[in-house]
């Protein structure tokens, strides 16, 4: 199992930061070699899957997701959305909190616990740091992107 968090300070609104984190099509904009597909109707909420496909050709795979939990923020109150890794390949889950932070803006908090079925454990300290990479690089741009 891989773990890792990552935290980020952003000048919006909290509302604004939720909605630029959930936008889930928006994530294969950010993700290298990713698309990502909603598959239950809007709006989003506790029940909705998406899925997305990561790699190239006969190298890609499937990663299936659904919302488990779905509380967006109100007022100074924060959000959180909770995400269930359901596919053949990456198993896990992920948590997106979006929290009131210094002079109005907002902290982000993002925990991932993920299983790459076919890597063996000795290669988890190596899956983690691509990980928090991957995924950091992906915040970032999706927080300063409106």
């Amino acid at each position: 199992m891989v773990y890792f968090l990552l935290e980020r300070t952003a000048p919006l609104p909290l509302d604004e930061a939720w909605r630029r984190l959930t936008d889930w099509p928006r994530h294969g904009e950010v993700v290298p070699l990713t698309r990502v597909r909603v598959v239950t109707p809007a709006p989003t909420g506790e029940g909705t899957v998406f899925v997305a496909r990561s790699g190239l050709g006969p190298l890609a795979f499937e990663d299936p997701m659904e919302v488990t939990v779905w509380r967006p923020p109100a007022g100074e109150t924060p959000g959180l959305c909770r995400l269930e890794k359901r596919g053949r390949v990456v198993t896990g889950w992920a948590e997106i909190e979006v929290r009131p932070g210094p002079g109005g803006r907002s902290r982000v908090v993002w925990r991932e616990e993920l299983d790459v079925r076919p890597l063996p454990g000795l290669f988890d300290p190596l899956a983690a740091g691509a990980s928090r990479q991957v995924f950091g690089r992906a915040v970032n741009r999706l927080l300063r992107q409106p």
